[in-house]
C-alpha cells in the first residue's frame, strides 16, 4: 500500500490557484515565462517595472529580479526553476532574493492547448493555470489578505498585452 504524503493530501488549504486562457500558441505562451527578454517586459503587478539581475532558465537555475514600484521602493525576489518540460510545465520556488525567506512558495504553471469547438481541433489558444503552494495556510492567506489574487490577474494582464504584441 501507497501511503500519501501530508503535502500531496491536504495542499488545498496552501494553495492559490490561477487560470487564464491566452489567445496565442503555447509555445509562444511558454516563452513569454521562459525567456529572459520577454520576462523583463510583462512579469509583475500592473505599475511595477522588473529588473533583472540573473536569468538561467534550466533545472537548478536562477532568475533573480527586481520588481520597482513607482514610487521608487524596489522588492527583491529569486525563482529557483525545479522542472522544466516545455512547452506543457514549469515548476519553481519564488520568494525575496534572500537564502532564509520561510515564506518561499512554489509555483506549478501548466500550458494546455485549448482545442476550437468547430469540429476540426485546431488549436485556439493555451490554458494557463498557476498553483502556488505555500508552506502553512496562514501564509497562503497572509498572501490573499496582501492580494495575490488580484496581483496574479494583473500580472496575467500584462503578459496578455506582451502576447499581443509579439504575434
Amino acid at each position: 500500500m501507497v501511503k500519501a504524503s501530508p503535502e500531496a493530501t491536504w495542499s488545498l488549504d496552501r494553495e492559490i490557484v490561477l487560470s487564464r486562457v491566452f489567445a496565442a500558441p503555447r509555445e509562444l505562451v511558454f516563452a513569454a515565462w521562459t525567456k529572459e527578454e520577454h520576462l523583463t517586459q510583462w512579469f509583475g503587478p500592473k505599475g511595477l517595472t522588473t529588473k533583472t539581475h540573473e536569468c538561467d532558465v534550466r533545472v537548478g537555475g536562477r532568475w533573480r529580479f527586481d520588481m520597482i514600484a513607482p514610487d521608487g521602493k524596489v522588492f527583491g525576489n529569486r525563482v529557483v526553476f525545479l522542472e522544466i518540460t516545455p512547452p506543457e510545465l514549469l515548476v519553481f520556488d519564488h520568494g525575496s532574493d534572500t537564502d532564509d525567506d520561510a515564506g518561499r512558495f512554489r509555483v506549478t504553471i501548466t500550458f494546455d492547448e485549448q482545442r476550437d469547438t468547430n469540429g476540426f481541433g485546431t488549436t485556439a489558444g493555451t490554458v494557463v493555470t498557476m498553483r502556488q503552494l505555500h508552506p502553512t495556510k496562514a501564509q497562503r492567506d497572509g498572501a490573499i489578505g496582501f492580494g495575490a489574487v488580484e496581483i496574479g490577474y494583473t500580472t496575467l494582464d500584462k503578459l496578455a498585452e506582451h502576447l499581443a504584441r509579439m504575434q
